[in-house]
């Protein structure tokens, strides 16, 4: 198994471990102290030697920030953790607030007087969320000082798990699509063409994609937890232990880069400071550490250009995602058609759910990792947007209720991710609503036709109409980018309130909108999409991008309520349905084949 259900929060842990850090802010006057979830690269999921934030609150959750103060603390959080939140942490000690709406820099200065100051460690935060939060206090005499140790990991002491040393492989140029070679070209090149001498790669995937290599440093993604230095011309630096690639792999990497040891890394920022070199960050992503080591003459600002040229599949890229596709696609109907014989007995629950889900993916024998630990919540744990079924939450799957079972597989050839919301029994009117009324967002999504140039914040109320028209809405994106083999959660592309990025042909992204109702169920219908090339409707004088729907699984007919469904509608759905019938059914043996065919029905 590449996940446990023994892992519980440790809430009543939360309070003597406040108590020392408190002890530690007085020792080091700061009057208050910022506990994100994150790590040096600044990327969303992190090693276990990381998670400073779960480890101070007991939140799991991938997001997140603690301020903790003297006298109070607050956790914020997105509308994802709220419910979460509320159930692992202490809320004695710690205040729930949730962002967007909820500001740091509000709290503090509610809680702070003029002079006091507030403690940060300056590789936990981005370049961007140091100045904003800095310019937000100044008016209030709050000042913010960089600390040259994290005090939470000299309290966590022994106790902290080491950073990782896995090995790192060979991402092969037959799924690759290109040569690392040719992608530190094209970065060179667009560093000269703004006028920049270097630039400071910072997160793991832009280092894994760019120079074709993965790891195992985080859990259940492929990533390297390494730097890199690419200059406009020369070789570029690669920061990792030598040890860790294998002497061929090692020499492999050396035709394109310098191997330089990870503890070189501030003598080379240093080296690049004193020759007065003019360095790009990203202030976005870069630890506010690498502005302030560098200084403000040389940081030049600029996106990490690894990131939209990653988003962009090639090729070999598209062809590989394809044919993880329907594998995974293959595995899940196994489970669907499993599920629906096993589940109204009354003897599953959501661990032997998530179980055996992963085991028909490793039944095709290349699962290399699941993307992240399976979200299967059954009934009231489905409304937790990012529950995680343990051996004390773990609840049996009985009838008359919904399960909502989010779940995703790492495959060499490609990433997928989906999410089916499922009926035990017949399920109420009010079920069959709310789920019609996310599938009418979701199916808004898979049709959607739109110009280049397109963001993704102008997709995203398509998602949203037909549940607001009825009062509802949901507290996530609609989507995320997705990578080659790579995180399961990719920039810069998205469908959401955020969702700035252009969205090119080439990107996957996930179409999935939601419903939830705390206590009682929760509802998301997730599949990826992969945004076409354009082509010029007949009749129209422009060409217009759409979207390729990816995952190949059938929604829950039995919780469809076609008379909310346009003809238009229904017609896409017996479409969708009759490709997956066709693509995967052949597959299956004799019985699955049989429900997969009753599954796929027409409406």
């Amino acid at each position: 198994m590449f996940q446990t259900f023994d892992e519980t929060a440790l809430t009543n842990a939360v309070a003597p471990r406040v108590d020392q850090l408190r002890q530690a802010m007085a020792t080091l006057r700061i009057d208050a102290f910022l506990v994100p979830r994150g790590d040096r690269h600044r990327g969303e999921y992190v090693a276990a030697h990381d998670e400073r934030l779960k480890w101070l609150t007991a939140l799991s959750g991938s997001a997140g920030l603690a301020v903790v103060a003297a006298r109070s603390a607050v956790l914020f959080v997105d509308g994802r953790y709220t419910v979460q939140a509320r159930q692992q942490t202490d809320t004695s000690l710690f205040e729930i607030q949730q962002v967007p709406a909820a500001k740091t820099a509000d709290w503090l200065q509610g809680t702070l007087g003029t002079g006091q100051t507030v403690g940060f460690d300056p590789w936990l935060h981005s370049i961007d969320e140091i100045e904003r939060l800095e310019a937000a206090l100044k008016s209030k005499g709050i000042r913010l000082k960089a600390l040259p140790r994290n005090p939470i990991d000299k309290i966590w002491g022994a106790d902290q798990p080491p950073p990782p040393a896995a090995p790192v492989v060979a991402h092969p140029l037959s799924r690759a699509g290109r040569s690392a070679q040719e992608k530190i070209a094209d970065v060179q090149a667009a560093l000269a063409a703004a006028g920049e001498d270097a630039i400071v790669l910072t997160l793991t995937d832009s280092v894994a994609w760019l120079f074709n290599i993965r790891g195992s440093d985080i859990p259940h993604t492929p990533a390297v937890l390494a730097f890199a230095i690419v200059p406009a011309e020369g070789r570029a630096s690669l920061f990792i232990e030598r040890e860790r690639l294998g002497e061929a792999h090692a020499r492999q990497l050396e035709e394109v880069a310098d191997l330089v040891p990870p503890e070189a890394l501030t003598d080379n920022i240093d080296a690049l400071k004193a020759a007065g070199k003019r360095v790009r960050l990203n202030p976005a992503t870069a630890a506010y550490w690498f502005s302030k080591r560098l200084g403000e003459k040389c940081v030049s600002r600029g996106p990490d250009p690894c990131q939209r040229a990653k988003a962009i599949k090639n090729a070999a890229e598209i062809k590989g995602t394809r044919a993880a596709h329907h594998r995974d696609g293959v595995a899940v109907c196994r489970f669907l058609a499993w599920f629906d014989r096993e589940a109204p007995s009354g003897r599953l629950d959501e661990i032997k759910a998530a179980s055996q889900l992963e085991a028909f993916r490793a039944e095709t024998g290349k699962l290399k990792e699941i993307s992240f630990d399976t979200i299967a919540g059954s009934g009231p744990n489905g409304a937790i947007v990012h529950y995680r079924v343990n051996t004390e939450s773990n609840l049996r799957i009985g009838r008359g209720v919904m399960f909502l079972v989010d779940s995703c597989a790492q495959y060499a050839d490609g990433t997928t991710d989906l999410t089916p919301t499922i009926a035990i029994g017949r399920p109420k009117t009010e079920m069959r609503t709310h789920y019609t009324l996310v599938l009418k967002g979701h199916i808004a999504i898979a049709t959607a036709v739109f110009p280049e140039g397109s963001r993704g914040v102008e997709l995203d109320p398509l998602a949203r109409q037909a549940l607001w028209r009825h009062g509802l809405d949901y507290d996530h994106g609609t989507g995320h980018g997705v990578g080659s083999y790579l995180s399961v959660h990719e920039g810069p592309q998205s469908i959401s309130r955020r969702g700035e990025a252009v969205l090119e042909a080439g990107m996957i992204i996930s179409n999935e909108p939601g419903f939830y109702l705390e206590g009682a169920y929760g509802i998301r219908i997730e599949n990826l999409v992969l945004v076409n090339p354009p082509q010029k409707p007949e009749g129209g004088d422009r060409a217009m991008l759409s979207f390729e729907t990816l995952t190949l699984a059938p929604f829950d007919r039995r919780l469809i309520d076609t008379k909310l469904l346009t003809s238009e509608e229904k017609a896409w759905v017996d479409a969708y349905h009759k490709r997956v019938m066709a693509e995967v059914g052949p597959e299956l043996d004799a019985a699955d084949r049989r429900w997969l065919e009753a599954a796929t029905k027409r409406l």
